[in-house]
């Protein structure tokens, strides 16, 4: 079965309201930019009529409408773009992997499933709560139940994966990372990794899907190793992820795919990127905490920022933004698509936003290096980041 002919047979599978399970869309062909990273499309029961409900979810949010199959343009959205395109009924499923060179490998299987046309259905977990892990670091009890008390930690682990998951599909689906084989397993490396709740969930996630991984989570604490370690030998996976100690600017670069780091206070938030940077990471995730170097910095506010930083909570929220934008620039122009997300919503926690830098190898444009001198010299500022990476940043052209 050749792309056209799997397009057409998906597309039907799609409009037969009455047997299909569910729909996926995800990734991105060469030169081709779909409106989300990735579309879920499952039939519901709504006034006695099925229609189908179509999530999508661009990176940051998610979000959902409902359509009569005769409103929704089925094969213009199969069409926009997407690599990877998956179809359930309930008595066969069909997939088509388009590849960077535009070939497409198409799969078709024979299998029985049952719909479920329940709209308000719970979000669909991506840890069992009853995972060992979850219990042996105390956010889940023995009955595999999420304690009250750790319901945020477990939340703020959950989100950390549904952001982690479409990146992952997106880098492999547009060749910035390879496909992980069991030789060459796909690499993260948590840095600050602490209690490792994010490390130990990254890897049970992806092992899960049937991922070759390997993780390492360093702390600089050395009863944060032992304790880490103690636990993935009672789980039995030290075989595939393991722990260091060691303070992460001191930590000599090597190759890594991943590279994440959560709550690394001041310039530690600095460190993990210079060091993700000097390895080649292909996918960085950083969700920075406390921003006290530019701020001490923020002597001679250029005009006319003075009636904002005369307030000492708005300048300390003024350095805040200028250090993650800072952050965020140079990555730019060391040749990564940088944005900035909401990694959980702030009643939950206000160390809320997360730096996401995916590595092109784009070649930094002067227009951008301009705006970043303009910036740092009209505020009078040495980044932290910026001192770390002075040799990169001096390749492409950034002196100061």
């Amino acid at each position: 079965m050749d792309l056209e002919e799997a397009l057409a047979d998906i597309a039907e599978m799609i409009a037969d309201t009455s047997t299909l399970v569910r729909a996926v869309l995800s990734g991105k062909r060469r030169n081709m930019n779909p409106s989300s990273q990735r579309v879920d499309i499952r039939p519901v029961l709504l006034k006695e009529s099925i229609v189908l409900h179509v999530m999508e979810n661009d990176g940051i949010r998610t979000t959902a409408k409902n359509f009569l199959p005769s409103e929704l343009n089925i094969r213009e959205l199969l069409e926009s773009g997407y690599a990877n395109i998956l179809a359930e009924s309930t008595s066969r499923s069909l997939s088509a992997r388009i590849s960077k060179k535009g070939q497409a490998l198409v799969h078709e299987e024979k299998k029985v499933a049952e719909q479920n046309l329940s709209h308000d259905r719970s979000k669909k977990r991506l840890l069992d709560s009853a995972d060992p892990y979850l219990v042996k670091i105390g956010i889940s009890d023995s009955a595999g139940n999420i304690k009250p008390s750790r319901q945020d930690k477990f939340r703020q682990v959950e989100e950390f994966l549904r952001i982690l998951e479409p990146t992952l599909d997106s880098s492999l689906s547009a060749g910035h990372l390879s496909a992980p084989t069991a030789e060459k397993p796909l690499t993260i490396v948590d840095l600050g990794c602490g209690h490792a709740y994010l490390t130990f969930a990254a890897h049970q996630y992806l092992t899960k899907k049937s991922t070759p991984v390997h993780v390492i989570g360093i702390d600089i604490r050395e009863e944060s190793r032992l304790r880490n370690e103690k636990i993935a030998k009672e789980l039995q996976i030290d075989n595939t992820i393991e722990f260091q100690a060691g303070e992460i600017s001191r930590l000599p670069a090597q190759p890594v795919d991943v590279a994440i780091a959560l709550h690394a206070c001041d310039t530690a938030t600095d460190d993990a990127l210079a060091w993700a940077v000097k390895s080649g990471a292909a996918m960085i995730l950083a969700a920075p905490c406390c921003h006290h170097d530019i701020q001490k910095q923020m002597k001679d506010s250029p005009q006319p920022w003075g009636i904002v930083t005369r307030h000492g909570l708005l300048k300390e929220r003024m350095g805040d933004l200028l250090t993650d934008a800072i952050r965020a620039q140079i990555l730019k122009l060391l040749g990564y698509r940088v944005d900035t997300i909401e990694f959980i919503a702030g009643e939950h926690t206000p160390r809320n936003l997360m730096i996401r830098g995916v590595r092109t190898g784009a070649a930094a444009d002067p227009a951008e290096v301009e705006k970043y001198l303009d910036l740092i010299g009209e505020w009078q500022l040495k980044p932290a980041l910026a001192v770390r990476l002075s040799e990169e940043l001096s390749a492409v052209g950034v002196t100061t």
